[in-house]
Order: C-alpha cells, then sequence, then structure tokens
C-alpha cells in the first residue's frame, strides 16, 4: 500500500478516509504477524501505515471539531 497523504485525504469524504483508515489497519495487523515469523522484505511499510491511520485519525478530527463548532 503506497502511502497517502493528507491533500489527497482532506479531498475524500469521510467514508472513504474511513475506508482507507480501516485498510492501513489491517495491512498493519498482518505485517506486524509477519514481523512475528519472518524479516519484513520492507520495513517501512510499517511505518507507513502507522502514519497513514494517524492522517485519517487527524483529519476526521479535524472535521468533527470543525462541524462541532459551527452548531
Amino acid at each position: 500500500m503506497s502511502t497517502t497523504k493528507a491533500r489527497d485525504l482532506r479531498d475524500m469524504s469521510d467514508e472513504q478516509i474511513r475506508l482507507v483508515w480501516k485498510d492501513a489497519a489491517e495491512s498493519l495487523f498482518r505485517l506486524r504477524l509477519q514481523a512475528q515469523s519472518e524479516k519484513l522484505a520492507a520495513p517501512s511499510e510499517v511505518r507507513n501505515n502507522r502514519r497513514t491511520i494517524a492522517r485519517c485519525q487527524t483529519i476526521l478530527a479535524e472535521r468533527q471539531k470543525k462541524a462541532a463548532s459551527a452548531t
């Protein structure tokens, strides 16, 4: 999975961001299992998935905060 940039995520709907988040979380889980049993071919993928998850959480939190302050 390639890294998803924040500007790309900002152009997505909340549902699309949640799907990217879910995919990154599942991929991270698989990578962690693989790391326990064998050496990872690309250890940087773990970091990339964690960062993608953090970006998704940040953007969704910003949108929620913005919606709460608008009302």
